[in-house]
């Protein structure tokens, strides 16, 4: 008897041992992978699943629409539109999906992105959309854009009608639009004040501010609401230099607000799968990773460039930015995806030697492609001074700029954001 005894407890403390080993083993195994995506000329601006095998990417630059059926080991080409710039996908179901352009064309799916036809029935139909989301059985709101103006649309019945809502009495600028319910949800961007956050409790028809920065030129770029809390939510505020990027969140579905420093300044794409756990990161970073809710960072030195990060559940992620990446918990992957290697790349469309000569602002800009330009100029303390340019750039060239610059000797900012992110440059007045 007291041999079987010491057995049964010693079997009991071998199988207790492999148990914590196991999940201990599991719970390294949870990461962020590069998935084998078709190369970006720039990035992925957006990537969508409807489930952790279905889904959908937008290579931002490079035009074309990918789609995947195996939870990203394999895509498939599905539309290449020379001349555009490819911003958001978003599917209602395996059959219906919608693709935002900023160059002025909305696009629909109606058998899962083999075709796609644009839009026209919106009463404004040239625009550009930034944001789109989902909710419910058939509606859909999307919203437009980071250069401007503020606008809403909506469609209640699958995108067969639409509705325009202008939004310019509510801000200057709209990145992203989050529901909750078909009437109750949140649109974020930049107003003169600073990046902003609006809420709707009825369907968008009309629209309150819950939170502003307060830093002229900033935007409240990607919203998440936290999957397992329907009151929690978290924000990514892409800033300037010298100023650094922002998380913002709020534990009481938006009615207060807390902000936290990002160590990158253009930040943009947010996900977090508990209160305390998640990433961050931006065109000049890859995955920024904090256990402790945005207090501190780690800097993981794996992927770049991230726009979009969406959570499926605990332990399924996607991410889109240089390639698509996938963060999957307790599986074991087999070496299928790509090493974990900085796939950050060196932006080619802006380049400037900006010189102050005689009181005037003197740079030039090598666009190489259709965009947008929005430059903004800070003093040394990070304060907006003023938005010197911001316009629609038609065709590949090269401009030059000249400014006048009545302002003391020292050092600023010329800072500029296009369709593919911002970027920085110290100027000194002699």
């Amino acid at each position: 008897m007291y041999k079987f005894f010491k057995l049964t407890f010693f079997t009991f403390l071998i199988s207790l041992l492999f148990s914590c080993d196991s999940t201990q083993q599991s719970a390294t195994q949870a990461e962020w992978r590069a998935l084998p995506a078709p190369i970006s000329e720039g990035r992925y601006d957006d990537v969508f699943f409807l489930n952790k095998d279905l889904g959908w990417a937008a290579d931002g630059r490079g035009k074309k629409v990918y789609k995947t059926t195996d939870g990203g080991l394999n895509w498939i080409e599905q539309l290449h539109l020379p001349g555009a710039y490819l911003r958001n996908i978003e599917f209602l179901n395996e059959n219906i999906g919608f693709l935002g352009t900023l160059t002025n064309k909305f696009y629909k799916t109606v058998d899962g992105g083999q075709n796609w036809e644009i839009v026209t029935n919106i009463p404004q139909p040239t625009i550009a959309i930034c944001g789109l989301d989902t909710v419910g059985k058939s509606t859909i709101y999307g919203c437009g854009t980071y250069f401007g103006p503020a606008y809403i649309i909506k469609s209640t019945d699958s995108g067969q009608t639409w509705q325009f809502i202008d939004m310019s009495a509510y801000a200057e600028a709209l990145v992203e639009v989050l529901f909750v319910t078909e009437n109750i949800g949140y649109a974020s961007g930049g107003d003169a004040n600073g990046g902003v956050v609006l809420k709707t409790t009825d369907g968008g028809n009309s629209w309150t501010e819950i939170y502003n920065t307060n830093l002229p030129g900033e935007w409240v770029w990607k919203l998440q609401k936290l999957q397992s809390e329907p009151n929690v939510f978290f924000g990514s505020v892409a800033s300037y230099s010298p100023n650094k990027g922002k998380l913002i969140k709020s534990f009481d579905g938006g009615a207060n607000w807390v902000s936290l420093e990002v160590p990158d300044t253009d930040v943009q794409a947010v996900g977090f799968i508990s209160k305390t756990h998640g990433w961050m990161g931006g065109h000049n970073s890859g995955f920024l990773e904090t256990f402790d809710g945005g207090y501190t960072w780690h800097d993981t030195k794996f992927g770049g460039n991230l726009n979009r990060i969406q959570i499926l559940n605990d332990d399924l992620a996607f991410c889109s930015g240089t390639t698509i990446y996938k963060y999957s918990a307790g599986v074991n992957l087999n070496g299928v995806f790509g090493g974990s290697v900085n796939a950050k790349k060196e932006r080619l469309n802006i380049n400037l030697n900006p010189i102050v000569t005689n009181n005037n602002l003197n740079f030039s800009i090598n666009f190489k492609d259709k965009n947008h330009i929005i430059i903004k100029l800070f003093n040394a303390n990070g304060k907006h001074i003023k938005t010197l340019k911001n316009e629609t750039i038609q065709a590949s060239e090269i401009k030059n700029y000249s400014f006048p610059f009545p302002y003391e000797k020292g050092n600023y900012y010329l800072n500029l954001h296009d369709d593919e992110g911002g970027q920085s440059e110290m100027i000194i007045k002699k």
